[in-house]
């Protein structure tokens, strides 16, 4: 069993941006800025936003951090996505999910420039990945391919269940792997909470990618001998034993699992870090295409 270990390789790949960012600065360029949308006080949400603000100042990005209150209105947040578009300054731009309930976050990814939508969320930026086009992938599934890519894992032909469907994780990444390309080209089966037999189609995956939020749903006796496992799901789950409180578990058993697996993620420490190395790539390639632009 080998570990995909993604707080290594997000590492690798923040040095690889700071080598660039650093290049840009030599030749006199503009360095990429990334800004991030925070709406309300959700602990996550901070937790999230903090260390994408922390890994822009370590590649040597300028980042700006817009914290508006729970109570803003959709008006309100849509007027100053529009300031953040026209702001020729900022490269591109995240708006934290979730959005408090009087806010629709349809409307709200659709306000996002596609041009400017890191996150690749813009439903331009996820039509282009599904014509295999050059776009921004959504971070999560980006980081899932850099993992595979790094440790070389065959997906050419392989069989690959996705478990969720979300447009966020399990929808992006059953086209992605479905590609033309490597990673890709493998068949792909998407199954969510109303699939039958689930566990009998994941018993003959060759990859299984689980974005569910279920701790622990993957058990050893479900999945075949030398699959490769890739684990998206991250909860908290209370413990009053922890000094936190709770602890952080994924989708997958892991300690049985990993006894079968070829390869695998672990939680934390595995999708988790890729995600954040992602989207510094997304606005690293945000910055270079506006500068061709002019």
């Amino acid at each position: 069993m080998k570990l995909l270990d993604g707080k290594k390789v997000s590492n690798e790949i923040k040095e690889e941006i700071s080598v660039q960012v650093a290049k840009m600065r030599e030749r006199g360029e503009k360095v990429p800025h990334l800004a991030a949308v925070l709406v309300g006080n959700d602990g996550a949400s901070l937790t999230y936003v903090g260390s994408k603000v922390k890994s822009c100042e370590r590649v040597g990005f300028e980042s700006t951090l817009v914290r508006m209150p729970s109570t803003t209105s959709e008006l309100e947040l849509l007027n100053k996505i529009e300031e953040l578009n026209q702001n020729d300054d900022i490269d591109g731009f995240i708006v934290q999910l979730p959005l408090p309930p009087q806010i629709d976050t349809q409307k709200v990814l659709l306000a996002v420039d596609p041009d400017k939508d890191v996150d690749g969320f813009h439903p331009m930026n996820f039509g282009k990945m599904a014509l295999d086009m050059s776009t921004f992938i959504p971070a999560t599934p980006f980081g899932i391919l850099e993992l595979l890519e790094r440790y070389n894992v065959d997906t050419k032909g392989k069989h690959t269940v996705v478990i969720g469907r979300s447009h966020i994780v399990g929808r992006p990444m059953s086209i992605l792997m479905g590609r033309k390309g490597w990673p890709g080209n493998s068949t792909v089966t998407l199954t969510h909470s109303h699939t039958k037999n689930i566990t009998q189609i994941i018993s003959q995956a060759d990859i299984v990618i689980s974005a569910l939020g279920v701790p622990n749903f993957l058990k050893a006796e479900m999945v075949k001998d030398d699959a490769v496992i890739i684990d998206v799901g991250i909860t908290r789950v209370t413990d009053d034993t922890k000094e936190k409180g709770y602890y952080i578990t994924g989708d997958v058993d892991f300690e049985n699992v990993s006894k079968k697996a070829s390869f695998i993620t672990p939680v934390p420490g595995g999708v988790g870090p890729m995600t954040i190395a992602m989207l510094l790539k997304n606005t690293l390639l945000a910055r270079e295409r506006h500068r061709s632009r002019k």
